[in-house]
């Protein structure tokens, strides 16, 4: 029931930001990298955030990392299974290239202390911001 109900709540989300967004003069790829993406990451957030508050940080950390790979192998693969995904190369550069830069900047900043302080998250929060920005004026 609950997998029947995720399901039918995921479509109206999408359907629902979708059809808002291109209402509003947006192009699918941005309500997909903004609203979609953001709504979507919000419990892995709020996980996230009670796992660092709390003092477990591994857990926090082990729930981005292990969504993100999630996602791109199971989400990715499974979508491409039911119907394939077309995508150009040149129009998701900078997005693939603002995925590799943070992916590195994250891992060099945990990597040294394995500890991401409150400057290097802000830095991260900032760099989101910057690629927001960059994709609205894009269009």
């Amino acid at each position: 029931m609950g997998l029947a109900l995720l399901v039918f709540g995921g479509k109206v989300f999408v359907d629902g930001a979708v059809g808002v967004a291109l209402g509003a003069g947006m192009s699918e790829r941005l309500v997909g990298l903004t609203t979609v993406a953001v709504g979507t990451s919000l419990p892995e957030l709020a996980t996230s955030l009670i796992a660092a508050l709390r003092g477990h940080s591994a857990i926090a950390v082990g729930n981005v990392v292990g969504s993100n790979i999630f996602n791109v192998l199971i989400i990715l693969g499974g979508a491409a299974l039911v119907r394939p995904l077309a995508g150009s190369p040149d129009a998701m550069a900078v997005d693939l290239i603002t995925l590799g830069a943070l992916t590195a900047f994250a891992a060099i900043a945990m990597r040294t202390e394995r500890i991401l302080r409150r400057a290097e998250g802000a830095a991260l929060l900032a760099m989101y911001a910057a690629f927001l920005v960059a994709l609205v004026l894009a269009g």
